[in-house]
């Protein structure tokens, strides 16, 4: 069985890593005032950023896909990874050394299967590293070095060698207690004739991390001509390798990407290598595979798709860097950036560049200057014969659905008027209104048929609880806003509105959510536990929720700003008068309604009781009404 992290350990890993500072390493953050920080969601697309983190609460919450969660929700999320892997890498981060009940703990078969497969990568990385100083690896030192790479270069992008036998990886990472299920499932090795033999032998080795820097893969560069194999073999995909969600050099570029908003994307290792030895320090690569959608996601969260950002490609002038560069173009529209193309002289790759002409040919190729969409387009038009109507014509058909697919209208217009000067159509009104036509046409296409309209989300009060009564949850409604308001600030600064917030029922909250979340506050032990013990009480309420869609609106409201800039006692009493006032009123209107229908000829008691109720009532709101706060 396997042990359980002790829960002052889980604890100390919550409190040791800063929120902001790891999901810092997936996306860039910007001020987003009452000291949040604001992004473009990871987990879902979006033009402008709805996510937030506070790092004074430790939590993250997004307002257009309602995730959100402390730091271990952030990474299990992220990555993909259970609750203890996400622990297990965390401390090993902080230097924290976790303890695990119920029957101790075997690291070698208990830790999480991505957890094993990471470190099995780290000791393969560390591993080929030292196999690059052997007298076997002169042959990739060579081959390195005529490229323009010394020791420092390797050692900076830890490139090493595979030996050329069998089993030399295998047999090392036995020799660490990794088993041969492990190896296999990796992709370090593959099934042979005798069980486990390494999948790379004999070649120049690149280790390939993830965005924050974990070792998840190689790219292997054969170097001899007796090897059959194909020139560059990559790791197979793995449940922690996929090729099309990783990008070479991220780890390295993601800051100054984040800084500068430019992003370089190259073709292969040794040109990311070139880039950034030559002060292009926001070069990535694809890892044998096409630039896609994927990619894309994980550049605009670091771009934040700002007017300033900025995306080179440099693809070689071939017809197999055009035809990746119109694959790009394909997908340009998922960028805000502005996209260009790069083509070196010669079409020498920045590698080649950089041994020819030095680290200044490599800074100067990778500014910007043609637009992907003009490249793109020139490689169309360049097809047809542009001296005869006829030609300019089809040039036109080919060319326009692809302009119409821009879906700022400001910039389709003034690209359409390009393309009638790259034509020669001088009616350029012309080639407007027809790319204009064709936009409308593809809109109609894709514009049928209407989505089904979600189910309202359910939130419970209780296991067994049936849902709040009450209207749909509208921030347009002032009773909505101020309950709203109310919660944030028993959430947020529970030492203002207690104890007076927990003399409040559920039922004095009219929208469905917040009336879960006020009695999961209870659960929790009430607004007067936060003001006393300010560290856990956020931990506690989240703990308290019976369902993940009452825990998504605690996290909401937890990070979610105060409305008002001065947070002060003042403030508080405000928000608790209103609350209870329009619970005083509503219920007086109910009491109104009884009293009507017992009418005068029920009992007396009862109709006695009821006119004594109704006037408390209206003698506690009038209170209210004079004296606020202080009534209460």
């Amino acid at each position: 069985m396997a042990g359980r992290i002790n829960d002052d350990d889980v604890k100390a890993v919550r409190e040791a890593l800063p929120i902001d500072a790891v999901v810092s390493e997936y996306l860039q953050l910007k001020g987003a005032g009452g000291g949040n920080l604001k992004g473009l969601c990871p987990f879902h697309d979006e033009k402008s950023p709805s996510f937030q983190v506070s790092p004074s609460k430790g939590l993250f919450h997004c307002f257009g896909c309602q995730e959100g969660g402390d730091t271990i929700a952030f990474v299990m999320k992220i990555d993909h990874l259970t609750f203890a892997e996400t622990v297990e890498r965390l401390a090993a981060q902080a230097g924290i050394t976790l303890r695990y009940e119920e029957g101790g703990y075997n690291p070698s078969t208990q830790r999480g299967e991505r957890t094993r497969l990471v470190e099995a990568h780290k000791a393969a990385a560390d591993f080929y590293i030292q196999q690059l100083e052997s007298p076997e690896a002169e042959i990739g030192r060579t081959f390195l070095a005529e490229r323009g790479f010394d020791q420092a270069a390797a050692a900076h992008f830890g490139v090493g060698y595979s030996p050329a036998g069998w089993d030399h990886l295998t047999r090392f990472l036995r020799g660490k207690g990794f088993s041969d299920k492990e190896l296999i499932t990796s992709g370090l090795s593959q099934d042979g004739r005798r069980g486990p033999i390494d999948r790379f032998r004999g070649r120049l080795m690149w280790p390939i991390r993830d965005i924050g820097g974990e070792v998840v893969g190689f790219g292997a560069r054969k170097l001899r001509d007796d090897d059959n194999g194909p020139k560059y073999l990559n790791t197979p995909e793995t449940p922690i390798y996929k090729k099309s969600q990783v990008l070479y050099g991220i780890d390295l570029a993601k800051k100054d990407i984040a800084k500068v908003s430019r992003a370089v994307v190259v073709e292969g290792y040794t040109d990311v290598m070139a880039c950034h030895l030559a002060g292009v320090t926001t070069a990535i690569a694809t890892c044998g595979t096409a630039f896609g959608g994927d990619h894309i996601k994980i550049l605009r969260r670091l771009l934040m798709d700002n007017g300033s950002a900025r995306v080179i490609f440099t693809f070689d002038g071939d017809a197999a860097g055009q035809k990746a560069a119109l694959r790009a173009f394909e997908d340009d529209q998922k960028f805000a950036a502005e996209t260009y193309i790069a083509i070196a002289p010669d079409n020498m790759d920045p590698c080649d560049l950089r041994l020819m002409k030095g680290d200044e040919a490599v800074v100067d190729l990778t500014q910007p200057r043609t637009p992907l969409f003009e490249f793109a387009l020139r490689q169309i038009i360049a097809r047809y014969d542009l001296e005869t109507p006829a030609g300019r014509a089809a040039a036109l058909d080919e060319a326009g659905p692809v302009v119409a697919r821009i879906k700022n209208s400001a910039s389709q217009h003034e690209v359409a008027v390009q393309l009638a000067g790259m034509l020669g159509i001088l009616d350029t009104q012309f080639v407007v209104k027809r790319i204009g036509q064709l936009a409308r046409w593809a809109k109609d296409r894709g514009g049928r048929g209407a989505a089904a309209p979600q189910a309202p989300r359910q939130y419970d009060t209780g296991p067994a609880a049936p849902v709040h009564a009450g209207p749909a949850l509208t921030l347009r409604s002032p009773v909505h806003r101020t309950e709203r308001e109310l919660l944030k600030l028993a959430l947020q600064r529970p030492d203002l509105v207690s104890p007076a917030f927990d003399a409040y029922g559920a039922d004095e909250f009219t929208a469905p959510p917040y009336a879960a979340v006020r009695q999961t506050i209870e659960e929790a032990g009430g607004a007067e536990l936060g003001a006393g013990a300010p560290a856990d009480y956020l931990a506690q309420v989240r703990e308290a929720a019976v369902n993940d869609q009452v825990r998504a609106m605690v996290t909401e409201l937890a990070v979610e700003p105060i409305r008002r800039r001065t947070v002060d006692e003042v403030y508080a009493g405000e928000q608790l008068v209103a609350v209870r006032l329009r619970a005083v009123d509503r219920r007086i209107l109910e009491v109104q309604g009884s009293l009507a229908r017992v009418g005068s000829q029920g009992d007396p008691d009862h109709l006695a009781a009821v006119q004594n109720e109704l006037w408390v009532l209206q003698q506690y709101a009038r209170s209210l009404r004079n004296h606020g706060a202080a009534a209460l």
